[in-house]
């Protein structure tokens, strides 16, 4: 064997792994003892001639009829997050192992945790009683040609040496404490091994943990989209009103006073739905409840701030639609908020004709704006507001598209209504 896998079996048994999983064999050994001596009295009191504290044959009855008694506790809640959390400590777990971070949620996994505790606590109680058993008889034959055997009285096996050679005790004690230490490091392998496998997330809990994280960032998609199709749109237009006010801030300050005034009244709107959009942080926190997100009742407010900044916009719509429910009238919003933005960036200041359309079954939205080769050559700004409209469009199982044919920019958009009632 060569000098460097000497160090590795040395390190294996004796290394700060070694010796982390002797402490949590020992711990597993701690832990069976109050169901041992339970065990052991109810034995003695029960079973004429059982002798569980000095007879070898009823330990071991003893120490096998613990076991089941201590499998129960298993089940308590706080089991299986503290067994994990002593696994990942003392065991040496690569980082990439998953162990259980809560109770268990299933039967598969508390009977799991059953089998490792109960397994934990049999392997601890043998390696301990190993250790409490052989180390001192190793010690004993270390020292035994170096003193007399008036010690040894009454323990019997000490004379099987009698006769023998003075080093042969010795050996024999140094031999017996690399044989406790070999099979406590290979107990810690074992229950390392298992640990995974036994305290591991169960499939339902995987698949809870995955419907967490989807949900995670369905929530952070939601928010990215408020606040893009929000704040995108007021610093589309306050940009377009700013550059206007300030080409004609000497030859026509009244229209420079009308910009800038519309300017405030933007960032003021802004500023509001971006409190309603942090309010979907801080749902379920105490605090004053957030301005519900606009809907298509709100449209006039934005078709007012849209012109402001330069763009005529021609609305074809139904006398009212409160008749629209909640989710579609909101998201509906949203969305001509969107195509607006998009003629704002993209086309400048050009008109906009914007026609809303419903029946029982469906509103339809449909928006137009003239485009021409210079204007399409601005910045997009990241491409997110049409896949933004269309994320909107999926969640209510609608139908988008968006084309430009003879010059002009269409985007269409059909929501169903049945699936939001």
């Amino acid at each position: 064997m060569t000098g460097a896998r000497w160090r590795r079996a040395v390190r294996a048994v004796i290394g700060r792994r070694a010796q982390l999983r002797w402490v949590h064999l020992v711990l597993g050994g701690a832990l069976l003892m109050p169901y041992y001596l339970l065990t052991a009295v109810v034995l003695a009191m029960l079973v004429r001639g059982a002798d569980p504290f000095t007879s070898l044959r009823w330990q071991l009855v003893t120490f096998a009829s613990a076991l089941p008694l201590a499998a129960p506790t298993a089940l308590l809640p706080l089991v299986r997050p503290l067994e994990a959390t002593a696994a990942r400590s003392l065991c040496g777990l690569p980082e990439s192992v998953e162990l259980a971070a809560g109770p268990a949620g299933s039967w598969d996994a508390r009977a799991r945790t059953a089998l490792w505790y109960g397994l934990h606590l049999a392997i601890g109680g043998l390696v301990s009683g190993l250790i409490l058993a052989l180390l001192p008889a190793s010690a004993l034959l270390v020292a035994l040609p170096f003193t007399d055997d008036s010690y040894t009285d009454g323990l019997g096996w000490p004379h099987a040496f009698a006769g023998a050679p003075a080093e042969l005790a010795p050996l024999a004690g140094v031999g017996l404490l690399a044989l406790i230490m070999g099979i406590a490091a290979a107990a810690g392998a074992l229950l390392a091994r298992c640990a995974p496998a036994l305290l591991g997330p169960a499939p339902a809990d995987r698949l809870a943990a995955a419907e967490e994280r989807a949900a995670r960032l369905a929530s952070r998609n939601r928010l990215a989209r408020e606040l893009h199709d929000s704040v995108g749109h007021a610093l589309s237009a306050v940009t377009l009103q700013a550059g206007a006010a300030r080409k004609v801030l000497d030859t026509d300050p009244d229209f420079a006073r009308e910009a800038l005034a519309a300017i405030e009244e933007t960032t003021r709107e802004a500023v509001g739905e971006l409190d309603s959009v942090l309010g979907l942080l801080r749902e379920g926190e105490d605090g004053p409840t957030p301005a519900p997100s606009p809907t298509l009742m709100d449209l006039d407010g934005l078709l007012t701030r849209t012109q402001a900044a330069g763009v005529a916009v021609e609305l074809t719509a139904p006398g009212t639609l409160d008749r629209l429910p909640p989710v579609v009238s909101r998201e509906a919003y949203r969305i001509v908020q969107e195509g607006l933005s998009n003629a704002l960036r993209h086309a400048g200041r050009v008109p906009v004709r914007l026609r809303i359309a419903e029946d029982r079954k469906k509103v339809e939205i449909t928006m137009e704006n003239p485009v021409d080769g210079t204007t399409r050559a601005r910045p997009t700004g990241g491409g997110r507001g049409l896949r933004g409209i269309a994320e909107r469009v999926t969640l209510l199982r609608g139908t988008c598209a968006w084309d430009t044919v003879d010059g002009v920019w269409r985007l269409t958009v059909r929501l169903p209504l049945e699936a939001a009632r």
